[in-house]
């Protein structure tokens, strides 16, 4: 959710916080503040609204200073208001915070008895209240933060300064996602809620894990156990993404930048996993084996949002091909039904992030109960991939829309290359067979290419629709979960009402929305569903439906009943469902511009959604 970002060193603080803040502003923007030492005293400058109104104050104060921390804020508790806003002071103990304290209204309770005076709504002042107050009673800094934290119940990613030690900077993380990093002088250190934040300075990471700290001064990084205060040996780990990656590269937004990365994506997902000449799938380092797959039952995937709609794909694909029953289930759900989960089955957990929280939950209690559990995630080393059994990385490189596009068609690419090994393990599919889908997979990145060459006529299609109030999207099979991809990613950004069908359900209550002012986005791949579409799509037209369909270059038959047509060259029935995502999400972009809205940052939305 909200953005972190701290700096301790010999450098100005303030414009390196800054910098990772805008880095991160697509994970929260109702408010923003900033926290320094200048000359050893505490200065604090808060706004609400995007981070430039922060910027703005900042010059007018004239505020420089180092350690400094940094907040961008998505409101969880407490309205969007300058109060509100992080960082949260008190007796001098200085708090960011990303995540949620669940019994912050007992707590709070519990200070205001003892003669505490709050001066915001949020969660999150408690935790300063608490810390000063171990202070007051005889701890020093480290500890004191270390008892404080042993009272909150919840989720938590915490940069902390204290006014008496101003060379102390502390991070502290449980449940919600922080790394810390070295800078390349002597005492400099970073902390970030995320790893963009810090490509421009550092490279040398080190991802805390729940119930850890670290804190850091000029003469060394300790990272600690925070019930016990035992120190923990950690792992640095080197980023490879370019920090360009993390830039526009002079396209409009970074969504628009994500969408026309996908080729290139799709062939780094590829990468090392198909043999070309042998016409095979090598998954060796998702460190399971064919037996291990073998003795499989059977697969339940947990996801949320646009990983649901992949791992409603993947269902198709594993069952199809690996012939294992696959059950897909809304992560925010899962845990809360006691699921029928044992040893035989794969558990598999699909988040962009790797932070996800309530596929986090739903992991620790399907692995609590003996499932195995395998993680389809972009980020190395974030919380899900870390409780893995086994690992596939998209390898899509940084995504910072919020609305995720590469990241869905690596999860896709990413699931068929799980089902079709599996299918080689429990030999449900012929070599002959795998050979040809893999085959298929090597020349998807050039049909994503010549179906980006459509971005100009979804441009025009949607300079036409973009003042509907409402969309249906219509499609069968495999290609369901993109009629559902289509329709989220519409509502997104554009904030157009928009749902997505199986076409034949549209008798069951949908077709009494059409009418003249409801476009319709029909999917007709040719498949085997085909003719059953194209009747549906027939149905659309006698009640005046306005037909945008999405089909096979050159289908001459949909074109009669349709208002618009766009042409794709195909994949195959398999592959279809990745070369129809890309036009939808192009359709859901030009949308959103002609409306005016906000493409990269949607109201209300965050990135990464790492609280319940």
């Amino acid at each position: 959710m909200c953005g972190i970002v701290g700096y301790l060193g010999p450098r100005d603080g303030v414009p390196v916080v800054m910098d990772g803040l805008q880095k991160l502003e697509y994970r929260g923007y109702d408010s923003a503040g900033i926290a320094t030492f200048v000359d050893g005293e505490l200065a604090i400058c808060r706004s609400v609204g995007k981070l430039r109104e922060l910027q703005k104050k900042l010059l007018q104060a004239d505020l420089a200073g180092s350690p400094a921390i940094g907040h961008t804020r998505w409101a969880t508790h407490g309205r969007p208001t300058e109060p509100n806003a992080h960082p949260h002071v008190y007796h001098g103990v200085v708090v960011v915070h990303n995540g949620i304290v669940e019994n912050y209204i007992s707590l709070r309770g519990e200070l205001e008895a003892a003669g505490h005076h709050f001066s915001s709504e949020t969660d999150t002042e408690i935790i300063s209240h608490l810390i000063a107050r171990e202070i007051e009673g005889g701890r020093d800094f480290p500890a004191a933060v270390r008892a404080a934290l042993s009272r909150v119940r919840g989720a938590f990613a915490l940069g902390i300064l204290y006014e008496q030690e101003p060379q102390t900077m502390i991070a502290a993380r449980k449940g919600s996602p922080l790394v810390a990093a070295y800078g390349e002088q002597q005492g400099e250190y970073y902390l970030a809620s995320d790893i963009p934040a810090l490509l421009a300075y550092s490279r040398e990471v080190i991802f805390l894990d729940d119930d850890e700290m670290a804190v850091c001064r000029p003469d060394g990084m300790v990272v600690m156990n925070i019930a016990d205060g035992r120190e923990c040996r950690k792992e640095i780990h080197r980023v490879t993404w370019d920090p360009i990656m993390a830039e526009k590269g002079g396209y409009k937004h970074f969504m628009l930048k994500e969408i026309f990365e996908q080729p290139q994506a799709v062939s780094n997902t590829l990468l090392g996993r198909v043999a070309e000449n042998r016409r095979q799938v090598e998954l060796h380092e998702v460190g399971f084996s064919h037996d291990d797959w073998r003795r499989v039952n059977r697969v339940v995937i947990l996801a949320c949002g646009t990983s649901w709609h992949a791992g409603l794909v993947g269902k198709f694909w594993l069952e199809s091909l690996a012939r294992i029953p696959t059950e897909v289930d809304i992560a925010s759900e899962f845990r809360y039904r006691d699921p029928l989960i044992d040893e035989q089955t794969l558990l598999i957990a699909i988040s962009q992030s790797g932070e996800t929280a309530d596929t986090l939950a739903g992991l620790q209690e399907g692995k609590g109960k003996g499932a195995k559990i395998l993680s389809i995630c972009n980020v190395m080393g974030s919380s899900i991939a870390r409780q893995s059994d086994g690992v596939l990385y998209t390898h899509a490189g940084p995504e910072i829309g919020v609305a995720s596009t590469k990241a869905f068609t690596t999860q896709l690419v990413c699931l068929l290359l799980l089902a079709l090994d599996m299918a080689a393990a429990r030999q449900t599919m012929t070599e002959e067979e795998i050979a040809s889908q893999v085959a298929g997979l090597l020349h998807l990145p050039l049909l994503l290419e010549k179906v980006l060459e459509l971005a100009p006529r979804l441009e025009k299609i949607a300079r036409r629709y973009h003042r509907a109030s409402d969309y249906l999207y219509l499609a069968r099979g495999l290609n369901y979960p993109i009629a559902l991809e289509g329709a989220l990613k519409l509502k997104e950004i554009s904030y157009i009402h928009a749902e997505g069908y199986p076409a034949g359900e549209m008798k069951h209550g949908p077709i009494a929305l059409i009418d003249e002012h409801l476009p319709v986005v029909v999917l007709v791949p040719h498949d085997r569903h085909y003719e059953k579409v194209l009747n549906n799509l027939q149905e659309v037209v006698a009640r005046d439906g306005r037909v945008i369909a999405f089909t096979a270059a050159g289908d001459r038959k949909v074109a009669e009943f349709s208002a618009e047509v766009v042409g794709i060259e195909e994949a195959g029935e398999l592959l279809n469902p990745l070369v129809y995502t890309v036009p939808l999400q192009l359709l859901a972009y030009y949308t959103a511009v002609f409306k005016g809205t906000d493409v990269d940052q949607p109201r209300n939305l965050a990135k990464s959604v790492t609280v319940e």
